[in-house]
């Protein structure tokens, strides 16, 4: 699997349009989505939903691909 470009947190913010529209989707105010620094565990499979982006590129060192 290729590695993303920016975190999982930037990745979900691009793919909402903005910050606000990340929170929008989430239903929560936008200086919530600014103070994280990362993508909260307890928000991931929502924002997976909200915007398409998969959970491992959201947060690649929870759900590292493993080869047998």
């Amino acid at each position: 699997m290729q590695k993303p470009n920016g975190s999982g947190l930037e990745l979900a913010i691009k793919a909402a349009g903005s910050k606000a529209a990340l929170a929008d989707l989430l239903g929560i105010r936008p200086q919530s989505v600014s103070k994280w620094k990362k993508i909260p565990i307890s928000r991931m499979l929502e924002i997976e939903k909200c915007t398409g982006v998969s959970r491992r590129m959201l947060c690649p060192e929870l759900f590292e691909e493993v080869t047998l």
